[in-house]
């Protein structure tokens, strides 16, 4: 699956909408660290930026390395030095998944997101199709199902908020608890994670909520 250039003007044309934003998550299944959402708005010609050189990559995070993610993301905020594109993200934190679910966690992450974001978009593309319809309440949306492996916007979304992520575990959180070696596993339940915990215990940012043994 690639990404589709046309996706975002085919909606502007039909619906006559201006400023849409793509939205997606990271984090939703790691057993520590925050989930975190990203907002992308393209405010110049779509097609421009995406025949850049740079642009080349663009596609759901999870199939990127981590140098490609970090170019992207170098990229990104070079545009948003321009006026070319805005994005924004928000996290929220283990004791929120741990009191209202992961689920609540990412729908409020995205709203706050999106809050962010200037302008103000009047329309959202949702990555997936497990969300409630108020998952946006100030203007319209839809949930496209794996929609950061085609949607410009939507796959822009989901390399920010990886990078922001991945960024805050391997930096701050890991010299936090560097006995956790967050640098290496971001929080994920990898073998050497697993092992950690049965070492030193569950640290302040694991989800107590999750299997942790």
């Amino acid at each position: 699956m690639t990404i589709d250039p046309n996706y975002e003007i085919r909606i502007k044309n039909k619906f006559g909408y201006y400023n849409i934003a793509g939205v997606d998550e990271v984090g939703r299944g790691p057993l520590a660290g925050p989930v975190t959402a990203g907002a992308f708005i393209f405010l110049k010609n779509i097609k421009d930026i995406l025949n850049k050189d740079e642009a080349k990559y663009i596609r759901d995070s999870k199939q990127l390395s981590e140098k490609q993610r970090e170019d992207l993301f170098k990229y990104f905020s070079k545009l948003k030095k321009e006026g070319m594109v805005d994005f924004t993200t928000a996290s929220v934190f283990p004791s929120t998944i741990d009191k209202k679910s992961i689920h609540h966690a990412v729908v409020l992450a995205m709203r706050r997101a999106v809050r962010k974001l200037n302008p103000t978009p009047d329309y959202a593309i949702v990555d997936g199709f497990r969300y409630p319809r108020d998952i946006l309440t100030q203007f319209e949306y839809a949930s496209v199902k794996k929609a950061d492996a085609w949607v410009p916007t939507v796959a822009a979304a989901s390399i920010v908020a990886k990078v922001k992520r991945d960024r805050s575990m391997a930096g701050y959180y890991n010299k936090k608890y560097p006995e956790y070696r967050f640098d290496l596993h971001k929080g994920y339940g990898t073998k050497l994670h697993y092992e950690k915990i049965k070492e030193f215990g569950p640290s302040p940012i694991h989800r107590k909520s999750f299997r942790l043994m």
